[in-house]
């Protein structure tokens, strides 16, 4: 029997495109189709695979989606999400959409449309198994599969708002798909973002100190900073948040179980730091 169109993803099909034409999309037998007969499956699990035929390379793989989903629903992150809200719903106007590349298990994207009853939210990322997690995290929140360096499979000036949380950035295309008055919200961590984790588990990723030199390239030829906000607090973790911690980071690609297993080397509280930017296209 083919798989129903969720309500969350019909809501979209007027700002989707065909990623191989650039034609509508219509639902076609558990599917969606385009005029020239591009088709596009829809998971039982609630998202539409518009990489079809392209195995994706990064992504949370299913142990990095497991960790994320119960990391994040402790709510150490809970400031970081409510900034990003706050900073979307300046943007937002009337049902207008919010999208968010590389939106991991969508848990920031939730926290947009919890605060925006009218809004309609859209999760790309390349990882099916945090994709399955997006497309329940909120009745209004569809969910696709998307590799952020390719052209985005949506029309021109469509969103009023894309989030890029701890995630990739294709500066083009961000600047093609948001409306002339929207925004683009951008979180990334500053050189103290879980200090007391990175000294001291061996293999954690480190970040670049020209990070922020790096974000004002890319961005500067699309984007005008228009305000910044620093989120920094201490939060306490269990022994297991902060393994899913570093399980759901980069880190984990580089860390085996038995790196951890030294009580010693996993701190009971650390420092959260992050940049968040709202910026508006040039």
């Amino acid at each position: 029997m083919p798989v129903s169109l969720p309500p969350a993803l019909e809501s979209f099909l007027d700002f989707l495109r065909c990623p191989t034409c650039g034609a509508c999309l219509h639902p076609d037998r558990g599917a969606l189709r385009c005029p020239v007969g591009h088709t596009f499956d829809i998971s039982r699990h609630g998202y539409v695979s518009l990489l079809t035929g392209t195995r994706a390379t990064s992504g949370d793989d299913a142990a990095m989606a497991r960790a994320r989903d119960r990391f994040l629903a402790t709510g150490r992150y809970g400031p970081i999400r409510r900034t990003v809200a706050r900073l979307a719903a300046d943007a937002v106007h009337g049902s207008h959409p919010v999208v968010d590349v590389g939106c991991g298990t969508g848990y920031y994207l939730a926290g947009v449309l919890e605060q925006l009853p009218d809004a309609r939210g859209l999760g790309l990322d390349a990882s099916v198994r945090a994709l399955r997690v997006t497309a329940r995290a909120h009745e209004r929140a569809a969910a696709a599969t998307w590799d952020v360096f390719c052209p985005l499979p949506l029309a021109d000036g469509m969103a009023d708002v894309v989030l890029d949380v701890f995630a990739p950035r294709n500066p083009s295309e961000f600047h093609r798909v948001l409306r002339p008055d929207g925004r683009l919200v951008v979180v990334r961590p500053t050189g103290r973002h879980l200090a007391e984790l990175r000294s001291q588990v061996p293999g954690m990723v480190t970040i670049d100190p020209a990070k922020e030199r790096r974000l004002y390239k890319v961005l500067a030829p699309f984007f005008e900073a228009v305000g910044t906000e620093l989120v920094e607090y201490a939060t306490s973790l269990t022994r297991p948040e902060a393994l899913d911690l570093v399980g759901m980071t980069p880190s984990a690609r580089h860390l085996h179980g038995a790196d951890l297993d030294d009580d010693g080397l996993v701190p009971g509280q650390v420092t959260v730091s992050v940049l968040a930017t709202a910026y508006r296209p040039r």
